[in-house]
């Protein structure tokens, strides 16, 4: 078997070396006309460190999602997504905290750089100003190119950074698939489907969701700022559609976690699976020493299993652990079983059926402020109704 799985490992990584360079011969003069992106992702951290990543395509603008769009609108702004070409080698200027920082991109057009801000960040503040800018690349504006004016100028990108304050009283981690996002991620067709076919509107949230997560930002003090991450194992491609599906639906902002996307067996393994998302929350905790944490996931893949070794390695750390049930009694059972591992950790982890049970939990943990279950009732109801 471990001989089959490292061939299988050995011709994806070929395939897709041979892959991009056919790519590169054939769409090479096209991508030559589409202009310069910076995709920057929330970069995140605490007073000590901070972590930045983004990548650097040549893409043009996705359009701004509607709740009107047609199918084929949708399929459209897929294509865009997924049909970008990456740009290695680049060198990726960053202005932060009134100091300057460079990255060069990676052979899929990612760059990633942790530093350090200074130690006299303003009281009560939890998001900062960051400037991306590519290094000696110029391009003709569009704007300036239709009315036949012949200027170049930076490809820019203004972004913000996420530092939790001195006063946050804890963090939250979570996962997207089918704990905040309808996805059916155990039925791979629907999920395409979903995922392909459909915009930052078609897309359904869990009822009562950013009720629930706006209360745990808020703490049981709604002065407090507790900052939330949104780890999964979707695609990079898809943070556009994911950022426009929690404004709209009015979930907290937070650091959003994805992965590349690659032919690699890895990438519809379970193990990649865990692996992607295990170091991702460990990286989340590695900047916020400092803070215990509130994990929030569903039983249908592995986030009991994820979960539960983090909780082993980090002891005292982890307040509560809440996990929404949409699998079959077969699985419950075995997440019932890392249930009691947790329990011997001394760290409460639920199995609800839906995100009142856990915010009446964390009430009574003193995680959020009691009168914001109504709130979070009505907003069950509401996106039950809709």
């Amino acid at each position: 078997m471990a001989f089959w799985n490292d061939f299988f490992t050995t011709t994806s990584a070929e395939a897709e070396t041979q892959f991009d360079r056919l790519k590169n011969k054939l769409f090479g003069r096209l991508d030559a006309q589409k202009p310069y992106r910076i995709i920057y992702y929330r970069g995140f951290g605490s007073p000590t460190a901070v972590w930045l990543t983004g990548r650097v395509l040549r893409q043009h603008d996705l359009s701004t999602p509607s709740d009107r769009d047609t199918f084929w609108q949708n399929l459209l702004a897929t294509y865009q997504r997924f049909g970008s070409r990456d740009v290695p080698g680049v060198t990726v200027r960053i202005d932060a905290f009134g100091q300057q920082y460079t990255a060069i991109t990676d052979n899929d057009g990612y760059f990633a750089l942790t530093i350090n801000p200074p130690e006299n960040l303003p009281v009560g503040r939890a998001w900062f100003p960051v400037r991306y800018s590519l290094d000696g690349v110029v391009q003709l504006e569009p704007e300036l190119a239709d009315v036949g004016a012949i200027e170049n100028s930076l490809v820019v990108k203004e972004g913000h950074l996420m530092i939790s304050p001195p006063y946050s009283h804890f963090g939250v981690i979570s996962d997207i698939d089918d704990t905040v996002l309808v996805t059916d991620a155990t039925n791979l067709l629907q999920t395409a489907r979903l995922t392909f076919l459909g915009n930052a509107y078609t897309r359904l949230p869990f009822a009562g969701i950013a009720a629930f997560y706006r209360a745990l930002q808020s703490g049981p003090v709604t002065t407090l700022f507790n900052p939330i991450y949104f780890v999964s194992s979707s695609p990079w491609n898809l943070y556009d559609l994911l950022v426009d599906f929690f404004r709209i639906q009015g979930i907290p902002k937070g650091p959003i976690l994805l992965r590349d996307l690659d032919l690699s067996s890895k990438l519809f393994s379970s193990q990649g699976h865990h692996t992607h998302k295990l170091g991702m929350i460990r990286k989340v905790l590695d900047v916020n020493p400092q803070l215990p944490f509130v994990l929030i996931g569903d039983s249908g893949q592995q986030d009991p299993e994820i979960y539960s070794q983090v909780v082993r390695e980090n002891p005292g750390r982890i307040l509560a652990v809440y996990i929404r049930d949409v699998s079959t009694d077969q699985r419950d059972e075995a997440v019932r079983e890392l249930i009691r591992t947790a329990e011997a950790h001394n760290v409460p982890m639920l199995l609800v059926e839906d995100t009142v049970a856990a915010a009446e939990h964390a009430a009574s943990l003193g995680l959020i402020d009691p009168d914001t279950i109504p709130e979070i009732r009505a907003d069950r109801r509401a996106d039950e109704e809709s």
